[in-house]
């Protein structure tokens, strides 16, 4: 019988605002995976169950039952990516930012002078409600209490940062990375990243941010990632969010073309 490879696409819950464009990514990487001769099926997450005789599994599913179905796919020696374990890492807030203390990433102070994120923390953003801004302690305070009003478990709350908002993209395994300023085109996912205004481009160290990025993904066992930092005046970097298997909006066809890379490899046994 013919193995295939399966794409498993993301429940729509976990896409706000980027249902098409998540769609978008994991389509190309299944046409370059077809270019590449394969055969590759695209899924809804809630229309796999798993195979352990595929021959890969290409997954933005997020959904419980998606990860340990990854997680048994795995087991079976199913070449998976993203893994099951990096996504339940990167569907944490909490967790991801343990990870990325542990690998001393800079992260954003509990306290500051400029305002406070409070970010949902039992799960990925869902919509607007699950990031809220706080102009001192006392309205983050009740912020907080809101949240967890509205079901919400575990929030996180971070200092805000000032400085240029810089979004990250990268493929572990090859040479995509990819950086970019979302005040220069304007296209925000909520709205949030507008309040840093528009970029100054301050100098930073890009391979210090790729390194740092790959660690965290090496971590997390996240090969398909993304994130967010901020560059300061001095050039100084804080990673403020870390993510799996991003849309890749601004950058689709060089990372699409990069996710068949490294699934490729890991099907010929390399990582």
């Amino acid at each position: 019988m013919l193995r295939k490879i399966y794409a498993i696409s993301r429940a729509e819950r976990f896409s706000p605002n980027s249902v098409d464009k998540d769609a978008a990514i994991l389509e190309g990487a299944a046409d370059e995976l077809r270019r590449a001769g394969y055969e590759v099926e695209i899924l809804a997450e809630t229309d796999f169950s798993g195979a352990a005789d595929a021959l890969a599994c290409i997954s933005m599913g997020r959904e419980p039952s998606t990860v340990a179905m990854l997680k048994r796919m795995e087991s079976a020696g199913v070449p998976v990516v993203n893994s099951g374990s990096g996504v339940e890492a990167c569907c944490n807030r909490r967790l991801i930012n343990d990870i990325m203390k542990q690998v001393g990433v800079p992260l954003p102070s509990s306290h500051g002078d400029c305002g406070y994120w409070l970010k949902r923390a039992d799960g990925t953003a869902e919509g607007p409600g699950d990031i809220r801004f706080a102009s001192d302690w006392q309205e983050a305070e009740a912020e907080m209490a809101f949240m967890k009003s509205a079901g919400i478990k575990d929030v996180i709350v971070q200092a805000h940062v000032q400085g240029d908002l810089v979004k990250f993209y990268g493929v572990s395994g090859t040479d995509f990375f990819h950086v970019c300023y979302p005040g220069d085109d304007g296209n925000w996912k909520f709205g949030d990243e507008r309040r840093n205004g528009a970029p100054s481009h301050y100098q930073f160290d890009l391979s210090s941010l790729r390194a740092m990025a790959g660690c965290v993904a090496e971590a997390a066992d996240t090969v398909v990632y993304g994130g967010d930092c901020i560059v300061d005046s001095g050039g100084g970097v804080t990673i403020i969010d870390f993510n799996d298997w991003p849309s890749f909006s601004r950058c689709r066809e060089e990372a699409a073309s990069a996710i068949a890379e490294i699934v490729i490899k890991r099907i010929s046994g390399n990582k």
